[in-house]
């Protein structure tokens, strides 16, 4: 049954994938083994994308799908059943940017992984990721963004927290479209991860839990 979840979302069937998470959930079984499912599906579509298998429209695709099975998903769980915590990170995609597919596979991909996401949505401003960073004390940051225009808003980001004196606290990672190591100079981030597992592995090494 967990395989036919894993192949049917990593072969973007929704509806199928839907019936099959509506029978497992009817059964009574865990919500979190669902979730893990979803996240091992989301890894063979990284995967897929990386080898130009899947193109930009299956990833949009593989986004919505997995939004249908979170929402389905996430109100079943108890609170005992939610995962244990290992760290905080404010996660979102940079001002001028309004692409959300990388960035909420990166945030479920997070937050199955145990992470406190607080996902801050798209077109962000500057200001609006410093006071995050602020009030909820996270100490990682996420910036996304898939435009080329999304690169001087990420320096621009960088530059507004460290004027606000939180830089030599946070770690931060971007990712999206283009990113490389020219361009993590180029902003002043700490890393980059051109998938979203490269993300949690980033997070885990930052607190200590990877």
């Amino acid at each position: 049954m967990a395989k036919d979840l894993v192949s049917t979302l990593a072969d973007l069937k929704e509806q199928e994938a839907l019936k099959i998470v509506e029978g497992r959930l009817s059964a009574g079984e865990e919500p979190l083994k669902i979730l893990e499912d979803a996240r091992k599906a989301m890894e063979l579509v990284g995967k897929r994308f990386a080898s130009s298998e899947y193109f930009m429209p299956d990833l949009v695709y593989s986004g919505e799908i997995l939004k249908a099975v979170t929402d389905m998903v996430k109100p079943r769980m108890s609170k005992e059943a939610e995962i244990k915590r290992v760290g905080k990170v404010v996660f979102g995609t940079v001002a001028g940017d309004i692409h959300d597919i990388g960035k909420d596979i990166v945030v479920f991909m997070l937050d199955v992984n145990g992470f406190e996401v607080y996902d801050l949505g798209v077109d962000v401003p500057a200001q609006k990721f410093v006071e995050k960073i602020k009030e909820s004390g996270a100490p990682i940051v996420g910036l996304s963004g898939f435009l080329a225009l999304a690169f001087d808003s990420m320096k621009q980001t960088i530059e507004a927290i460290q004027a606000a004196g939180l830089r030599d606290n946070v770690k931060v990672m971007i990712g999206g479209g283009q990113i490389s190591e020219e361009i993590r100079k180029y902003t002043g981030a700490d890393a980059y991860g051109l998938d979203a597992m490269a993300g949690v592995s980033l997070a885990k090494k930052w607190a200590g839990a990877g």
